[in-house]
């Protein structure tokens, strides 16, 4: 394949994640509530808010239906989606990561968990490997995953769900000796890379609440802030895992652009609501 050929490729795989990105926001924020159905006349009309293609968003869609995410349902006779049930729980574990981040102390302990997967299921290997990345786990040494405690109950929900529960081992204790642990957690985690996260969300969305504090904004145009913005602040929030500020290093980037999400949340989430409704319910949106 020519440079030319990947660079198309690699935007068009680009675009697709995005938009299905985008339609699975769309559905965690708005579909849960209106009995976890959507039509896709206003899933269309939605994305068409946020400068997305109708044919484009009809076959993202249908990828979606076929990896078993979505669901086709008629509802009075109208086309729509819900989605599985796999689905629904992923998104609720999502809101407290999201919306009730926690910060674990140094006196919560770790969890690591190891697991030996036997050469034929080697799937199950690169599976359990994305799951802990997800859950936001460091790696200690090579087959030796690390998080702060008070992901226990999570991680074990996850990984059972999952069916990967067989493979693991999951232990619970404290950094008992040796070397310094704020230097050891900088290697577990890129914590450069998490910087460099939170730097880009900063910049991007810190001069849109200052704009939008000053001169106001429609339910319309919140709207089309608001899903890119979550879409893009909900991945943070598992591959910083939470830890213990006493291990960070000072003026932790992590805390600003925390901050900046909730301010932005507060703003934004409810104008955003009162369009999409607006859309889902065939009412004339305001802005």
């Amino acid at each position: 394949m020519t440079a030319e050929l990947q660079s198309n490729s690699d935007s068009v795989s680009g675009r697709n994640t995005r938009l299905a990105q985008f339609i699975i926001t769309i559905f965690g924020l708005y579909a849960r509530a209106e009995g976890n159905w959507l039509s896709v006349a206003s899933v269309v009309e939605l994305m068409a808010d946020l400068g997305m293609e109708g044919q484009a968003v009809r076959s993202s869609v249908s990828r979606l239906k076929r990896r078993g995410v979505l669901h086709g349902e008629r509802r009075a006779g109208v086309a729509g989606y819900t989605l599985d049930t796999p689905t629904l729980q992923v998104l609720a574990e999502g809101d407290v990561r999201i919306f009730e981040r926690t910060r674990a102390s140094v006196e919560d302990g770790w969890i690591v968990v190891v697991f030996n997967v036997p050469e034929a299921e080697r799937q199950k290997r690169h599976a359990l490997r994305s799951s802990l990345t997800r859950l936001g786990f460091g790696t200690a040494a090579p087959g030796v995953w690390v998080a702060p405690g008070n992901l226990a109950a999570e991680t074990s929900q996850t990984l059972e769900r999952q069916e990967l529960s067989a493979y693991v081992d999951i232990f619970a204790g404290h950094h008992f000796a040796y070397g310094d642990l704020a230097a050891k957690v900088r290697t577990w985690w890129d914590l450069v890379e998490l910087t460099s996260l939170y730097e880009d969300f900063l910049g991007r969305y810190r001069p849109i609440l200052e704009r939008t504090s000053a001169e106001g904004t429609t339910p319309r145009e919140a709207f089309q802030i608001y899903v890119p913005m979550l879409t893009l602040w909900r991945r943070l929030p598992y591959r910083d895992p939470g830890l213990p500020l006493s291990l960070l290093p000072p003026e932790w980037k992590g805390m600003t652009a925390g901050a900046l999400f909730d301010e932005l949340n507060d703003v934004l989430r409810p104008l955003a609501q009162e369009h999409a409704l607006a859309v889902i319910h065939g009412e004339n949106p305001s802005g």
